[in-house]
């Protein structure tokens, strides 16, 4: 079972696997066609297209009316019947890749596990990997049958806006922004209406994970860069732009061996949109 990473070629031996399903999870955020017209032009053999915006995502405003960020949570029962008709069961290997380094496939494999499925891993390296490696690519969508995965109890741990709020005042845990340096002391913000970030956030870019290559930087290098930034990996909480680069930190601890910290989904772009919750800048 591959829990965290896998590299090209040990997938390459399993693409025709039929208890291996791997999902193309690229995507550009200021083009939402991206990713669907790149896995049209070509994606590993077998791969099924999955989006952020539509099959990672949920609705962006709450039955109440309220924003709840630009890349909510999906309804659990609506992922489970996404990721039953790619095919996946409870017993499937599944393999998320993009082209960013784990950017967005890093999404997928966090989703999974917050359904309780531990068997999912995320290409190092991503495509380009795949290709300097020597592997071809397909056109092809490929048809599955219906696979049955089950809603189990998560592996994962979320909270909400109102947790994070309660934060400032008990300073139970520490609040760490995968954005980049720039976007966290709210400078050259292009994405959401307002710059800045949760007041006592600390920011940990998450390509900051990565070799010049892609690939994850090694464990010990990456439990180096984490611990110091928190007590425990139980009292730290991920954040973003919008809940997705921040499981890339997520996943980053896991491979260094610092399971357990918390994904605040809502993220900057959520907290952001109400004037009352308070905005910091600097760093």
């Amino acid at each position: 079972m591959f829990k965290t990473l896998i590299d090209a070629a040990t997938l390459a031996q399993h693409v025709n696997d039929p208890a291996w399903v791997v999902i193309d999870c690229r995507h550009d955020l200021m083009n939402p066609a991206f990713g669907r017209d790149a896995y049209a032009a070509g994606h590993i053999p077998g791969a099924l297209f999955a989006g952020i915006d539509d099959d990672l995502s949920g609705a962006k405003y709450g039955p109440d009316g309220v924003f709840r960020g630009r890349h909510p949570l999906p309804d659990r029962a609506t992922l489970v019947a996404t990721l039953r008709r790619f095919g996946i069961g409870d017993a499937t290997q599944v393999v998320a890749y993009d082209a960013h380094g784990g950017m967005f496939a890093a999404r997928l494999w966090w989703l999974l596990r917050w359904l309780g499925h531990e068997a999912v891993a995320v290409l190092d390296g991503g495509l380009p990997a795949w290709q300097a490696a020597g592997q071809a690519l397909a056109t092809d969508t490929p048809a599955r049958a219906a696979g049955t995965l089950s809603d189990r109890p998560a592996l994962t741990r979320t909270v909400t806006v109102d947790d994070v709020m309660a934060n400032l005042t008990s300073a139970t845990n520490v609040v760490i922004d995968a954005r980049a340096n720039d976007r966290f002391r709210g400078e050259n913000e292009t994405i959401d209406p307002v710059g800045g970030h949760i007041p006592g956030a600390k920011n940990r870019f998450f390509k900051d994970n990565l070799q010049a290559d892609g690939t994850f930087k090694p464990a010990e290098q990456l439990w180096q860069a984490f611990t110091p930034l928190f007590t425990t990996p139980a009292t730290a909480i991920m954040q973003c732009g919008s809940g997705v680069t921040a499981c890339h930190n997520l996943l980053a601890m896991e491979v260094a061996g610092l399971p357990g910290a918390a994904l605040y989904p809502g993220s900057w772009s959520e907290w952001c949109a109400d004037p009352a919750r308070p905005v910091a800048t600097g760093t």
